[in-house]
């Protein structure tokens, strides 16, 4: 086993935060979201939804800040931005970022939300947050919560038409 390497520990280190993230996301975005949106509808479930994440994305931003670790592998991300090499997942994110930072911010607040997009743009890491930081995980936040909340109830409303 390699977990007592520099390698294997930023491999675990990477795994788990990976792993945290995707339950993370998994539970809250097509569990719990659509699930309140589906109880109290798009005007009351959708701000309780937003306010939920807009509390944890801060915690995690500030769990990030305090660690000092890329325990998510957003440092790699931004490397993406000039990638050359041959998959084609890889090449579309990297010409789609590299349309500059607003493509950057749409894509990653529609499919990611305020952390990971804050984070990816932010001009340093583990620094806290600027001004401009704080732009930028506000717009997404609300542009990511506005959509899902949109996304949710279209779903939830097909689903009662057709059931």
């Amino acid at each position: 086993m390699t977990s007592g390497s520099p390698i294997g520990r930023r491999t675990v280190e990477l795994s788990t935060g990976f792993i945290v993230w995707k339950i993370y996301d998994y539970l809250f975005d097509y569990a719990l979201y659509p699930f309140v949106i589906w109880k109290l509808g798009p005007w009351r479930g959708g701000p309780l939804m937003a306010s939920l994440s807009l509390f944890i994305c801060l915690l995690f931003l500030r769990v990030y800040d305090r660690l000092r670790r890329d325990w998510i592998g957003l440092e790699f991300v931004k490397g993406l931005r000039h990638y050359r090499g041959r998959s084609r997942w890889q090449k579309a994110l990297a010409w789609l970022v590299s349309r500059g930072d607003v493509m950057a911010f749409l894509v990653l607040s529609a499919k990611f939300g305020p952390f990971i997009t804050t984070a990816y743009l932010r001009k340093g890491a583990y620094n806290g947050m600027t001004g401009r930081d704080w732009s930028i995980f506000m717009a997404s936040w609300l542009l990511g919560n506005a959509l899902w909340t949109f996304i949710c109830y279209g779903g939830i409303s097909t689903l009662r038409l057709l059931f």
